[in-house]
């Protein structure tokens, strides 16, 4: 039999229902494999696990009756502590859930702790490891909750996503990692650095999973991705602008999952993006930097010497630029929205790597988010979905992005891209 902690959502989800597993047997198997391996993993930011116990006696009806979620540390919750991964913030608890956790509660979810986030969700890394390999990062900023579902800690749990925080350390540790359309999870409750880029999400086992969770927290249709569409996708494969080369690996393995995906039905084919799209990856670290400079003004001001030096650094660099770097940013963003549609006419999604490699060894950074910036700006949904492993043995993955408001049908075609790669 399975180990519940490997389920994903939707199938613990049916054994609960079935009456097969109790929410409270969810819990205790959660928390047993969290006993067994947390001291190595480091995921969690805070976790109380008799309050968690609780959650699971108590938890509601709803379509997420008896999940454990993990909330990254970014988002506020009622019960436990919200410490941005700052020390600035030691200690505080918010008096309310945010509302992506009030949804999450709302629909029978159970909040079983804190996930390690890198500061504020920008540069500092966590200790959170891959536990794929220890050796290496799980990829940031969503560190803990990224490597916390790999590791069967919880099924579900929330990233955020600002350049590349969901989908790469999703990759890098070999789950499924879903950044939604633009504002379709409310931020209020949310520790919100960059204005025009900031975005909720989940991670998860399964690409329905995904579905499960927003569905659940949103009551808006996200589909079926495990339902056969009527015909195969039209992918336009794209591999820039990025500000790096992407590694042999990832080279081989966009060969190997275009084909594959051709060989299965589906037209792929190569597409190059216009200028308004290089300069608005340009853009992205003025308008991210600038933004979050603002949103800690307090901090850069009256709490200094508790920041890391590299944030010290990159906002002081971001209050020294002129004004008019971000106006213009934010217009070269709002030029590739409304150019991408017509960039991609004729296609369902785009395919693209969701990171440059495998996971770097170390802990000490997590990762470049070189070919995500651009999906993120653009406020359409991405995907990435766990395609093999790398010469290291460490998990890849592929990207799939899509217009503003195709969530579902973007969700229904990673699905059909998972199975296609078998």
């Amino acid at each position: 039999m399975t180990d519940p902690a490997d389920m994903t959502a939707s199938a613990a989800r049916a054994a609960i229902e079935a009456g097969r597993l109790s929410p409270a047997a969810l819990m205790e198997a959660c928390l047993d494999r969290i006993a067994a391996q947390e001291d190595r993993v480091r995921a969690f930011a805070w976790l109380d696990p008799a309050l968690a116990r609780r959650g699971a006696a108590s938890a509601g009806d709803g379509p997420l009756s008896g999940i454990p979620i993990g909330v990254k540390d970014v988002i506020d919750t009622a019960q436990m502590p919200s410490q941005y991964g700052s020390p600035a913030w030691a200690g505080h608890r918010p008096r309310a859930d945010a509302a992506c956790v009030a949804a999450a509660r709302a629909a029978g979810a159970v909040v079983i702790g804190k996930t390690v986030t890198t500061e504020f969700a920008t540069r500092h890394p966590g200790p959170t490891a891959n536990p794929a390999n220890l050796a290496h990062t799980p990829g940031g900023s969503s560190s803990g909750s990224a490597a916390g579902v790999a590791a069967g800690f919880f099924p579900l749990a929330f990233g955020t996503q600002t350049a590349g925080s969901i989908v790469r350390p999703a990759a890098y540790c070999g789950v499924v990692g879903f950044k939604p359309s633009f504002g379709t999870l409310h931020r209020a409750g949310m520790k919100v650095m960059s204005e025009s880029l900031d975005t909720i999400g989940v991670m998860a086992r399964s690409v329905a999973d995904c579905a499960l969770a927003m569905a659940a927290m949103t009551g808006l249709d996200f589909g079926r991705p495990e339902a056969k569409p009527p015909r195969a996708p039209r992918l336009a494969l794209v591999m820039a602008p990025a500000s790096v080369e992407p590694a042999s690996e990832t080279l081989a393995l966009m060969e190997r999952a275009a084909e594959a995906c051709r060989r299965a039905g589906a037209t792929v084919e190569p597409v190059s993006l216009p200028e308004a799209f290089h300069a608005a990856y340009a853009a992205h670290p003025f308008v991210m930097n600038m933004e979050s400079a603002e949103a800690i003004g307090w901090e850069l001001d009256h709490a200094r010497p508790l920041l890391s030096a590299v944030l010290r650094e990159r906002m002081d660099w971001a209050r020294a630029q002129p004004r008019g770097r971000l106006i213009e940013g934010r217009a070269a963003f709002a030029a590739a929205r409304a150019a991408f549609p017509a960039a991609i006419e004729g296609f369902d999604a785009v395919l693209t790597p969701a990171a440059p490699g495998e996971a770097p060894r170390g802990l000490d950074w997590t990762g470049d988010p070189a070919f995500n910036a651009l999906w993120t700006l653009l406020h359409g949904p991405c995907i990435t979905i766990p395609a093999g492993t790398g010469p290291q043995g460490l998990p890849l993955g592929i990207q799939l992005a899509g217009r503003i408001g195709e969530d579902a049908a973007l969700l229904g075609w990673a699905e059909w891209v998972r199975a296609a790669l078998g």
